[in-house]
């Protein structure tokens, strides 16, 4: 449904006179002819069917909303002007059917969004559906082999390798990282509409021994603020997730002498809020104050996103800055010829780097079972990779599009996607 935001809470819109789609965890859509269409977004063409009981935000905008409309008018042959690739062209693309499962990262889910559909004005007999559970519980329903692939904002670990030999045999598993966003720290603080955090600073307040705002430590990172007193409150993931593992991950790197406790996916500390998903955390500190938390960039909304130091200038996130340093980062070692997992280099010095970011993945057999399923996997993951299916993230998410360079590695291991 679409309703205006002068209705909604606002922690889930991002300004007057913005557009809230409400819709459920899992969610499939299927392009129709305007004529077809009665329900959702009947003036754009498109039509979501939404299936599970588990509630979810994604930022969604009007303009969003006219991007997945074009793509459907495409589909139904509406318009054909201007140049596209075999992924969204359907005179050359094979027809497919039956069913592709995914589920994971909900920091993924507006651009899953924005690729379904348009895979689907290719590909409309493939039944397409996402759960943005988490990116541990994608992980875990792939490696039991529930869903066909997983969204993951962190690439498996030694011990899921392991398991994944076992639900993909001895063909092995892919890891394509498609999907790059910058993490941003956001905050709820009233009066203060600029803040600077060092990356100690930063793990002093989510270990919890910066308990107050005007501390001496957020005073020394913001020298000409006015400072509350008001009480910190951090706020995290309560879920397995990737970008936790992500944020950690830096803290572990950026500043270890004060964060203590590794770069895990499931918060290790006691104190402050959980919150489950990427919605969740940015509900619980837009409804809060002195709140703070980290979330996708693409999904901070109205929020303060505060400047990360980085050597020794404050950098705001940006597309381009996370592009930057994971372009400059280096594959993880020990993997096979098709996981291209990458270590980030979280403590670059550069201004143009900003390395408070997560690679996201989709992880998949090389080999599956079943024809269709090898098929539709392969079709739907060449659209993911290719240009206008980075395009597309980066519209609606506001991703940073991966380069050529990677694009052409990652088209070699979609290549070698087949059927037993």
């Amino acid at each position: 449904m679409i309703q205006a935001s002068g209705g909604v809470h606002l922690p889930f819109t991002e300004s007057p006179g913005s557009v809230h789609f409400g819709y459920l965890a899992s969610y499939s859509v299927r392009p129709t002819c305007p004529a077809e269409t009665t329900g959702f977004l009947q003036s754009k063409g498109t039509e979501l069917k939404l299936s599970t009981t588990t509630r979810a935000t994604v930022r969604a905008t009007a303009l969003t909303a006219a991007f997945a409309g074009t793509l459907s008018l495409a589909a139904c042959g509406a318009s054909n002007e201007g140049g596209s690739d075999s992924a969204s062209d359907t005179s050359s693309a094979a027809q497919l059917s039956g069913d592709l499962v995914g589920a994971g990262s909900s920091a993924q889910q507006a651009a899953m969004q924005a690729w379904q559909a348009g895979f689907n004005s290719s590909q409309p007999g493939v039944n397409f559906s996402y759960d943005p559970v988490g990116s541990g519980g994608g992980r875990e329903q792939f490696l039991a082999g529930g869903v066909d692939f997983a969204g993951s904002d962190s690439a498996l670990s030694d011990d899921e390798l392991t398991q994944a030999k076992d639900r993909c045999g001895d063909a092995g598993v892919f890891e394509l990282p498609n999907y790059i966003s910058a993490i941003a720290v956001v905050y709820n603080l009233d009066g203060v509409s600029d803040l600077n955090l060092s990356p100690t600073t930063i793990a002093g307040i989510f270990n919890g021994s910066i308990t107050t705002w005007n501390d001496p430590k957020i005073a020394a990172d913001n020298p000409d603020a006015k400072l509350p007193d008001t009480a910190v409150t951090p706020v995290h993931r309560g879920d397995k997730s990737g970008t936790t593992k992500n944020f950690t991950d830096y803290l572990d790197k950026a500043a270890g002498d004060v964060w203590t406790a590794g770069a895990v996916d499931e918060w290790p500390t006691p104190g402050g809020e959980a919150a489950n998903g990427t919605s969740g955390v940015i509900a619980s500190v837009g409804s809060g104050q002195g709140t703070i938390g980290y979330a996708d960039e693409s999904q901070a909304g109205d929020l303060g996103i505060a400047n990360i130091k980085v050597g020794d200038t404050f950098v705001a996130p940006s597309a381009e800055g996370a592009a930057a340093v994971v372009a400059n980062s280096d594959p993880v070692e020990g993997r096979g010829e098709n996981d291209l997992a990458i270590s980030v280099n979280r403590e670059t010095t550069s201004a143009d780097e900003y390395p408070v970011v997560l690679v996201s993945y989709h992880i998949g057999c090389v080999q599956y079972d079943d024809k269709a399923k090898a098929d539709a996997v392969k079709a739907f993951e060449s659209y993911v990779i290719s240009e206008d299916g980075q395009k597309a993230a980066a519209k609606a998410a506001g991703s940073s599009p991966i380069t050529a360079e990677a694009r052409d590695a990652a088209q070699k291991v979609v290549d070698a996607i087949t059927a037993a």
